[in-house]
C-alpha cells in the first residue's frame, strides 16, 4: 500500500494549504512483486496526469529493522521517482524526522500526532485515513511549508 497526498497553497501565505486528494494505491499481496510495482506505477502516473503537480515530495530513504520490508519499500519508491521524472516533476525528499518536525514541531512525534497536526493544518474534521495517506499528506505539507520558509 502506497500513501499519496495532493495539497495546494501559496507558500508565502500561512493557512492557505488545501487538501485536493489523498488515499492509497493498493496492490494485492498475493501478486508478484513486479506486478505490484507495475500497479503502483500506473496509479502514480494517473495521479500525476490528473493533478499535474509543480513538484513531488517523497519520504527519503530510511533504515528499518526489517531489511526485506525496506528493500520492497525502496523498489516502490524507485517506481514513484521514475514516474515523477517521466512526468517532468521535480522531486524533493524529506526524512521522516524532518516531516514530523515540520508538521508537529518535533522530529520524534508519533503517528497519531502527525495525523492530528495534518488535520489541524488543513482544517479537516479528522486526520486522513488510512495512516499511510496521512503520512503522505504530511510529506506534501512539509514541502509546501519548506517552500514558504525558503522564500
Amino acid at each position: 500500500m502506497l500513501g499519496f497526498g495532493v495539497v495546494s497553497g501559496t507558500p508565502r501565505v500561512t493557512g492557505s494549504a488545501r487538501l485536493l486528494e489523498c488515499g492509497v494505491v493498493r496492490t494485492p499481496a498475493t501478486r508478484a512483486l513486479a506486478d505490484r510495482l507495475a500497479a503502483v506505477h500506473e496509479g502514480v502516473v494517473e495521479l500525476l496526469e490528473r493533478h499535474r503537480p509543480d513538484a513531488v515530495a517523497v519520504e527519503g530513504v530510511f533504515y528499518g529493522k526489517n531489511v526485506r520490508s525496506a528493500i520492497i519499500l525502496s523498489h516502490a519508491r524507485g517506481v514513484v521517482l521514475l514516474a515523477a521524472a517521466t512526468a517532468g516533476a521535480p522531486v524533493h525528499e524529506y526524512s521522516p524526522a524532518a516531516v514530523k518536525k515540520a508538521v508537529v514541531g518535533r522530529g520524534a512525534a508519533l503517528k497519531p500526532q502527525v495525523g492530528y497536526a495534518v488535520a489541524q493544518l488543513l482544517r479537516l474534521s479528522a486526520p486522513p485515513r488510512p495512516a499511510d495517506a496521512a503520512d503522505a499528506v504530511a510529506i506534501a505539507l512539509t514541502h509546501l511549508l519548506s517552500a514558504r520558509i525558503a522564500r
